[in-house]
């Protein structure tokens, strides 16, 4: 994310540990730091989908939001994008978007079954696409994109 964005564009970073309760516990505890309401938010984006429903939980039930709506307002998005979670979610309006990635299991087995065949070291890096649910074009048909900022 950080190698696409414009460099404009500031990035609020918390942790939390891959769980929807973790994106639940680190959002609340940066809304109870004062300096999370001088943050002009424009779209929340988590590692995986789970922690974008916690993040959003958060928002949802903060005592610092005086407008819950505006906080609401916000794109969610998530990474993972499973049919019965993630892309369930986008269709239902929860998130604004997910990215769908493949199972990595079966391209870690063809590496290993290659090596051992071969008696060769798989290589370095292998690389597995994934992609926008919904496509990047429909996002930014719906004006979610708009402004320079990406789901």
């Amino acid at each position: 994310m950080n190698a696409a964005k414009k460099l404009a564009i500031p990035v609020t970073t918390i942790r939390g540990d891959w769980t929807e309760q973790s994106g639940y516990h680190a959002v609340m505890s940066w809304l109870a730091l004062s300096t999370s309401r001088r943050t002009n938010i424009r779209v929340v984006g988590c590692q995986n989908d789970a922690m974008a429903m916690g993040a959003r939980k958060a928002f949802e039930e903060s005592e610092n939001a005086r407008e819950p709506n505006k906080w609401l307002a916000f794109p969610f998005t998530g990474v993972d994008g499973l049919p019965g979670t993630g892309q369930k979610w986008v269709k239902q309006g929860i998130l604004a978007a997910t990215v769908i990635t493949p199972p990595h299991m079966g391209i870690a087995m063809q590496l290993l079954h290659d090596a051992l065949r071969s008696g060769s070291q798989p290589p370095e890096w292998t690389v597995n696409s994934s992609e926008s649910f919904p496509e990047v074009e429909a996002l930014a048909g719906k004006g979610q994109l708009a402004r320079g900022h990406h789901a």
